[in-house]
This record gives structure tokens, sequence and C-alpha cells, in this order.
């Protein structure tokens, strides 16, 4: 691989502006991992990433040029940023200890990767497939012993990450299983900041199934202990806001998200787990809108949907529709016809891209609105009707 040049040009830019690394995953919503290896050189950067960073460094296109000149060719085995999913799989199979550890941790950061870049493919299927093979290999102590505690904690982070990828697809049962499993390996190898990372998703699932008051206690469980980093606690109170909310604490929700936008604002980088890039001041608009839209507030709600909603410069997550939806549902109740039309239009581009079935539904529900809307100019009916068909389309037609 021959990307020195584009990754020593990134660093510059990076120098010169006063930006870390770690910023810049955060503001482009890409995995920081990812974005440290492309730029030591080590992995190829994907046209999205190398497009993000020319828009985010203004740099007109010279970043462009410059991976296009050292890209390798089609044929070189380092024309793809990593060997085939298949073939980590066949790895994870034949690996025995720190070989093993490694075809596990990279297995885990190709999924995010892919989960980043390509947001209309579900990763659940892969990584589920992944970590049946290291479950069983777990199970049968086929490995060298003396990385257990290794193997462990590589196996609990990806577990983590299907149990993540099947609550996403609306699995539910089978995500509360990886999940529980993630926690189980993460507590058995000391893994306190996996441990952590599934708390939270196990907050979130039960929320999001209302069971409220469950969340509010696993929540304020992470909460009552002490050494929390402010981004780890942050990411506890947006999940204690949301219980709050649903139990119908609307002013001590309100508090706790107050809480977590100062935690982020205010804290630095330093001793904050790698998984924790994700939550930026948008993640916490879109659950403060979506806060308030759970009390009634709708118009303030609106307020914070619309900053969560707008779009990035990079490719994120493939979750700021989920925003984009609830935002919709909020101009409708208001009748606020012209703005709601921009954002379901805005939608039916997005929808063949997205993979994740919670924000399908909640398009869906959107779409429906086209039934019961009274007064509606005829031109957002069509647009949303639109949006069904959409929804409705055969995937592998083209």
């Amino acid at each position: 691989m021959n990307s020195g040049e584009f990754s020593q040009r990134v660093r510059d830019l990076l120098r010169d502006r006063d930006m870390s690394v770690r910023a810049v995953a955060r503001h482009l919503n890409y995995d920081h991992a990812y974005l440290s290896r492309v730029l030591c050189g080590k992995q190829q950067p994907s046209r999205q990433l190398v497009t993000a960073l020319d828009h985010l460094l203004e740099t007109n296109g010279e970043l462009a040029e410059i991976a296009i000149r050292v890209a390798p060719p089609t044929d070189s085995p380092d024309a793809t940023e990593s060997p085939a999913l298949t073939d980590r799989i066949l790895r994870l199979n034949e690996a025995r200890g720190a070989d093993f550890v490694q075809a596990i941790r990279e297995t885990s950061h190709r999924l995010i990767v892919l989960d980043n870049e390509l947001s209309g493919v579900s990763i659940a299927e892969p990584a589920g497939r992944a970590f049946k093979v290291v479950h069983r290999r777990l199970g049968a102590g086929d490995y060298d012993p003396r990385y257990e505690r290794d193997i462990q904690s590589a196996a609990a982070e990806l577990a983590e990450i299907t149990g993540w990828a099947l609550f996403d697809a609306e699995r539910d049962g089978a995500a509360r299983r990886f999940t529980q499993e993630a926690l189980f390996l993460a507590n058995l190898s000391g893994d306190r900041s996996i441990a952590l990372l599934t708390l939270q998703n196990m907050a979130m699932h039960s929320e999001w199934r209302g069971r409220n008051q469950e969340a509010l206690a696993i929540a304020r469980s992470v909460l009552n202990r002490r050494r929390l980093s402010p981004r780890v606690e942050a990411m506890f109170r947006m999940r204690e806001a949301k219980a709050l909310v649903g139990t119908g604490r609307t002013s001590d929700a309100i508090e706790s998200l107050q809480r977590a936008r100062s935690l982020v604002e205010d804290g630095n980088d330093v001793g904050e787990p790698d998984w924790s890039w994700w939550l930026t001041d948008r993640e916490i608009d879109g659950h403060w809108g979506h806060t308030l839209q759970i009390a009634g507030d709708v118009k303030k709600a609106i307020e914070r949907l619309l900053q969560s909603a707008q779009p990035g410069c990079g490719v994120g997550t493939g979750y700021a529709s989920m925003s984009s939806a609830r935002l919709a549902q909020c101009l409708l109740d208001v009748n606020a016809w012209r703005d709601a039309e921009d954002i379901v239009r805005s939608l039916v581009t997005a929808a063949p891209g997205i993979s994740s079935g919670r924000t399908l539904r909640l398009i869906g529900h959107v779409a429906k609105r086209h039934e019961t809307l009274t007064g509606a100019p005829t031109s957002l009916t069509d647009t949303l009707e639109h949006l069904a068909e959409k929804l409705d389309e055969d995937p592998f037609t083209l």
C-alpha cells in the first residue's frame, strides 16, 4: 500500500488547523481506530473518507487527487482496505493464540467500518456468524490458554457489536442473547470498557421496548459508581433521561440531558474509551428532541431535532434519518406542511440506503400519515405516498 503521501498531507493539514484525529473522527462520525490506521499509512482510505476529509479541510479536491495518484492497482493485494470478511472468519477458525485475538479484533473493526460506510447493508448476519465461530471455540477450549483473557475480551467486543446490530435490525430476542453474552465475557475477562458499552446497550434496548424502569435501573447502576470518564457519564445521563421521560418525569429528564451536554462540551478525550466517538452534540440533540416529543412539547422538540437532523459533511453512522423521521412527525403534528414536505422528500432519497430496522419503522409511521392528514396540501400527501412506495420497493430491483 502506498498511501504515505495521502496520510502525510492530511496529518500536515490537521496540524496546521490544530485539529486532533479523535476530533475529526467524531466530527465525521468515523471509527477513531479506522481513521488512525489511515493516517498512519496502515490502511487505504475509502473514497467516502477522502471526500469527507476534502470537504472538512477545504482542500478543493487536492486530497482526492492524491488518493487517486497513490491508489494501488485493482489487482494488487493491497487494493482493498482489508481481506474479505469471509477470509477473516476462516482465520477465526484457524488461529489459536495472539493471532486469534488479532483475528477477532480485526473482524470487529471491519464490521464497524462496513456499518459506517455502507449504511444500507446490515452487518447483523455476518457479525452473528463470526461470533458463533468464536463462541464455539471458547466453549471447546480450542485455543492457547495463555491468551484466554485476551481472547475473552476480544470476543466480548465482537458479541457487543453483534448484539447492537441485531437490536438495530429489530431482532430483539437474538439481540438480548448476544448482549448478555457480551457482558458475561467482558466481566470474565475484566474488560470494564466493553462492559460499560454493553450496559449502555442494555439500557437502550430496555427503553426502546418500553421497559423504562428497567432502563433507569441499568443507567443508575452505572452512574452510582465512581471514576466514570466525562463522555461515559454523559452517555448514561442520556440513557437516564430517556428512561425518566418514559416514566413521566420530564423535568428530571431535561436536567439529565443538560448534564450530559455540559460533560461533552467541557470534557476532553483523555482517558475516554475508543468507542465513545459517536457521542456528539448532534446525538444528544436527537435524544433531547425525542425526549421533548415524548413529553408532548412538540415545538421545542422541533428545535432540537432540526439540529440533529442537519446533514453532516462526512459519511455518518447512517442513523441521522431517525431524527429526520421524528422531525417529520413533529412538523406534521403542528401542520407545518411546507417544512414537513421538505423533510419527507429527504427521507424518500435516504430510504433506499438505510438498513436499520428501527429507522425504517419510524419512517414507515411517517409515510402512513398520508391516510389521516386533514387539510394538508396535495403535494405533501403525494410525497408521503411516494415515501410509502419507496419503503415497499424490492431492494434487488435496479
